[in-house]
């Protein structure tokens, strides 16, 4: 496939992924008003964009083992309807847990493009121009995803909050340009459905656990329990199903795992900026489509990212490229929280900028190492464990946010934010000894 053709199909699956990414960051600018007119505090409020985040990181393993099973395309057309059902009940949800209900659907139907996307990219090009997709992906996902809250403020003073929340069905525009590009073949092997709701239950405790404080001890207890059964059963089951939902060749891959959790604190940063800086602004009287606008300049800074993105992933490799990202990360929540305490709209506004270079950097650069480490048969649920990581991360960012940052402050959760790239780079460090080559794909075997 020619440059052109990767050039029009990833910027066509990049606008999807940055619509779906509207689900959350022109969400996150209603926030505080739609908590205040359902009735509830702005750190439970918060949990409709966690919850969101959460299904598009647990569902994204079930769309990219699917994906290898049946092929792309009907696996895509069944997220979107599910994203665009979510989406319109979001909107017309009559209280708050109908809200939290619907935008648990339309996280489940989002979590279909960020795997699928990278899985069409990862077989339909490869070598330097499928970097360069991957970080136009990105970049237009990004840019899309920082207009969000300029694009929902903007909404919300015309239309209401409601309004916002419907945004996402945007998405099923974008479908007729993309069918030819989406592959109909699969395996046609079956889909382990006991070890999908396991791996998405732990998450789910997991994500409970770090928000708990904003809701309460039962929410605590029940992500304790959660994880508690989770882990032990989600060993056996790997153990008993080694070519099951969580396939033993692609999670004890060195080069998987480690990429994974180095890349997960890139997302949480993210998320937790989306929601941190409208919070603090708005509530030292901004209007929120003054917040958007202050965060749109990171548009334009997505849109160049994939030019330092693309050759970045062709001469340093994914995993140098992931320590740079996760760098950039720290700074920018460090940035935020001095932003947050000294409410410095400039502070914050850079903030964002930050996080928008890392995520435009690390995403690629995740899929990148992923794709290149594990064999063809199995790259579709790589990149979906891969990408169950690197969500959960996101979702793991608006709990702390809207759990410490309820408890404790704003400025307080954000410097958690910025200690977890350091974690990252301690299980990336052994990656960044190696030499910056690539091998085939597929070739590459390294093990835990």
């Amino acid at each position: 496939m020619n440059l052109a053709d990767s050039r029009r199909v990833s910027v066509l699956l990049g606008s999807l992924f940055g619509i779906a990414g509207m689900g959350s960051s022109s969400a996150a600018i209603a926030v505080p008003l739609m908590a205040d007119d359902l009735g509830v505090s702005v750190g439970v409020g918060t949990w409709t964009i966690t919850l969101y985040a959460l299904m598009l990181a647990v569902a994204t393993p079930v769309y990219g083992r699917i994906a290898d099973l049946v092929g792309v395309r009907l696996p895509l057309l069944v997220g979107i309807s599910l994203m665009t059902a979510g989406a319109t009940l979001s909107a017309l949800a009559p209280n708050f847990e109908m809200l939290l209900v619907a935008r648990v659907m339309q996280g489940v139907g989002a979590a279909a493009v960020p795997t699928l996307g990278v899985a069409v990219l990862s077989a339909r090009y490869d070598g330097a121009v499928r970097g360069l997709a991957f970080g136009r992906l990105a970049g237009v996902a990004a840019a899309l995803s920082c207009l969000g809250p300029l694009a929902g403020g903007a909404v919300e003073g015309q239309l209401g909050w409601r309004a916002v929340m419907a945004l996402p069905i945007l998405g099923l525009v974008l479908i007729p340009f993309l069918w030819h590009a989406l592959h109909k073949d699969g395996t046609g092997a079956r889909l382990d459905v006991l070890g999908a709701f396991l791996v998405a239950g732990t998450s789910a405790g997991l994500v409970l656990l770090v928000q708990s404080p904003s809701t309460g001890w039962s929410v605590a207890l029940a992500g304790v329990l959660l994880m508690g059964l989770g882990v032990p059963a989600v060993t056996l089951r790997v153990r008993r199903r080694p070519n099951g939902f969580l396939p033993i060749s692609v999670i004890s891959n060195s080069v998987v795992v480690r990429s994974a959790i180095a890349g997960a604190p890139v997302p949480a940063g993210w998320f937790g900026i989306l929601i941190a800086v409208p919070a603090v602004m708005i509530g030292h009287g901004w209007e929120p489509w003054q917040v958007g606008l202050l965060l749109a300049p990171s548009a334009a800074v997505a849109l160049v990212v994939p030019r330092l993105a693309g050759p970045m992933l062709t001469r340093f490799g994914g995993p140098r490229s992931l320590a740079v990202a996760g760098l950039v990360t720290s700074i920018a929540m460090l940035l935020a929280a001095l932003g947050a305490d000294r409410h410095a709209p400039v502070v914050l506004g850079a903030s964002v900028i930050f996080v928008t270079i890392a995520f435009g950097v690390g995403q690629p650069a995740l899929m990148d190492a992923v794709g290149d480490a594990v064999p063809v048969d199995v790259r579709g649920v790589a990149l979906g464990v891969a990408t169950l990581l690197f969500l959960v991360g996101g979702s793991i960012g608006s709990a702390v946010v809207g759990g410490l940052g309820d408890l404790v402050g704003m400025p307080q959760g954000l410097l958690v934010l910025a200690a977890l790239p350091l974690a990252g780079l301690v299980a990336l460090a052994p990656l960044l000894r190696t030499p910056a080559t690539r091998s085939p794909v597929g070739t590459s075997r390294t093990h835990v």
